[in-house]
């Protein structure tokens, strides 16, 4: 039987263990860079480039025209200097046509350190749906890679992978390690919307704090997006678009 697993934190990602086999990888960071390349892909940007850091962003700008491309990074939640804050309100005017060079404290990190998988998709509440259906009858092993909050378990991350797992599991049957089902029974249990499990979390309580409460409602909404994103090559695009209703 096919098997899902998660992964609760980015400093837990194994790249030997990932690389083996047939392993197909699942990203999530809801709060936020995750939501933030589905959007702007969603948007029209015509790749998203997730670094590891300012240097290597700075890098990935030098050998572009000014015009074709956006710069957007946060370290630690505050904004880089010369970037634009990576967040989908102000991203979403700017990037049609565009490259997104992006730098996250988490999930550009998460994303990179699971490149070594045979496909890496990049999902979020937004379109976990849409990512759970493409992987129906592709993959044998899903590693579901929670990118956390520097080091710690986030509660977003480990709301959305439930709620991943509960999509995936509408279309074939999975067998389940105990984070996956740790992670389908917090979803499924979950008391609120997800706009309530968001806001409580520590960086949801620091969006609200910081008056984003527009980005918590944006990053709640499920199955709003169709596309299905891949991190190929160190960078992201879409591979497919599901149709509405599948």
């Amino acid at each position: 039987m096919k098997k899902v697993h998660v992964i609760v934190r980015k400093e837990d990602i194994s790249e030997e263990k990932l690389s083996e086999g047939s392993k197909v990888a699942v990203v999530l960071d809801i709060l936020l860079a995750t939501t933030t390349i589905t959007s702007a892909l969603s948007e029209g940007a015509a790749e998203v480039i997730p670094v590891l850091d300012v240097a290597e962003g700075m890098n990935a700008a030098a050998g572009m025209e000014p015009e074709t491309f956006v710069l957007a990074g946060e370290t630690h939640g505050k904004l880089i200097d010369g970037f634009v804050y990576p967040i989908p309100s102000r991203l979403r005017e700017m990037v049609n046509g565009k490259k997104l060079i992006l730098s996250t404290t988490n999930g550009t990190v998460a994303l990179r350190k699971s490149a070594c998988a045979s496909k890496v998709y990049i999902s979020s509440l937004l379109n976990n749906r849409a990512v759970a259906e493409s992987i129906k009858g592709e993959a044998e092993t899903v590693i579901v890679v929670c990118s956390g909050n520097s080091g710690e378990l986030s509660l977003e991350d480990f709301y959305g992978a439930g709620h991943f797992i509960d999509c995936l599991t509408d279309y074939e049957q999975w067998e389940m390690t105990d984070s996956a089902k740790a992670a389908l029974d917090f979803y499924r249990g979950a008391s609120g919307s997800a706009f309530d499990i968001l806001s409580s979390s520590r960086v949801g309580m620091l969006f609200a704090r910081h008056g984003m409460a527009e980005e918590l409602e944006f990053a709640s909404q499920t199955d709003m997006a169709v596309i299905v994103p891949i991190l190929k090559n160190g960078r992201a695009a879409i591979l497919q678009t599901a149709l509405k209703g599948e």
